[in-house]
């Protein structure tokens, strides 16, 4: 999830779990601050071989990850850091073009998680689609054909269904990220620079989601005196962003404030669409939405958009 929006929060030591959820339908995956829901479908013994996939795949994915973490907490710059581990390697990929801010590849850790789960469990498989759902951070896999509905949730403190988009395998969709303060407590682990209630975002893949919702989070933003914020290691100590200023409140604000933070979040999706990194977003603050680009997105029962 974001680094430039992302906290660390230290790992822990218990190993990999993984279990079918009481639906019976799709499996979980946890280690550590790793929590995964999975689904699969196609015949039952196709999907029942991606889910041992799957279950095989996750047990060094945290370790590996471990290992690496003095490249992946250190802000991009000149030099391609050069990860050694799949995940790791696909972290630095997806935040290397927003270096000329502050990143690090944190950004993109759960899109990067979730897209290396659905290759490993999707490999040699025959499935009509999948998904890796790493805290709201999705990896998708669609056969020729296939249509896909993805709800969209923009508060985890308050999961009522904000929209959905409707993803068809042709599509060149494979990845949806939200990022944003609405995704920090209540079971969210990111950090945000900027003021954005949330922003989801579709792309070619997970990571890359992940690193654009966090680089349009942090550009939703002004100055103001409602605006409240504190270092990020002073929310937690092992944060990726150390003596960042991280938003930890943010009062009433008039409506030409909200519009105008907005339009620079607005700026910097329409700059990542032309070059071609999303394929649409949805960014939202107090109440107020904007859609950027093409991303098939249909809001059920939106706010008020102005």
């Amino acid at each position: 999830m974001s680094a430039t929006a992302t906290g660390s929060s230290g790992v822990q030591r218990a190993g990999p779990c993984a279990a079918r959820l009481p639906d019976g339908r799709r499996l979980h995956l946890r280690h550590g601050p790793i929590d995964l829901v999975i689904e699969a479908f196609g015949e039952a013994t196709e999907v029942g071989r991606a889910y041992a996939q799957a279950s095989e795949r996750f047990q060094d994915i945290l370790p590996t990850l471990v290992a690496e973490l003095g490249i992946l907490r250190a802000p991009l710059r000149s030099v391609y850091p050069e990860a050694v581990g799949p995940v790791a390697r696909r972290m630095v990929a997806a935040c290397w073009p927003h270096r000329v801010r502050f990143i690090t590849p944190m950004a993109a850790v759960a899109g990067a998680v979730a897209d290396e789960m659905l290759a490993s469990m999707t490999a040699g498989r025959n499935l009509v689609r999948a998904y890796v759902n790493d805290g709201g951070d999705i990896a998708l896999h669609l056969a020729p054909g296939a249509t896909l509905r993805a709800g969209i949730v923009t508060d985890v403190s308050k999961p009522a269904l904000f929209g959905h988009v409707e993803l068809l395998a042709a599509m060149p969709v494979r990845g949806i990220a939200t990022s944003g303060r609405a995704t920090k407590g209540q079971g969210g682990r990111s950090f945000s620079l900027g003021i954005a209630d949330s922003v989801t975002v579709l792309a070619r893949d997970a990571a890359t989601a992940d690193a654009a919702a966090t680089v349009i989070g942090n550009a939703v933003d002004i100055d103001h005196p409602a605006i409240h914020r504190v270092p990020a290691r002073d929310v937690d100590p092992d944060s990726d962003l150390g003596a960042l200023p991280v938003t930890v409140r943010v009062d009433d604000l008039e409506p030409d404030d909200i519009s105008l933070a907005l339009a620079n979040g607005v700026a910097k999706a329409r700059e990542l669409f032309g070059a071609g990194l999303i394929h649409g977003a949805v960014l939202t603050l107090s109440g107020t939405y904007r859609l950027v680009g093409d991303g098939g997105l249909a809001l059920a029962a939106p706010p008020k958009a102005a």
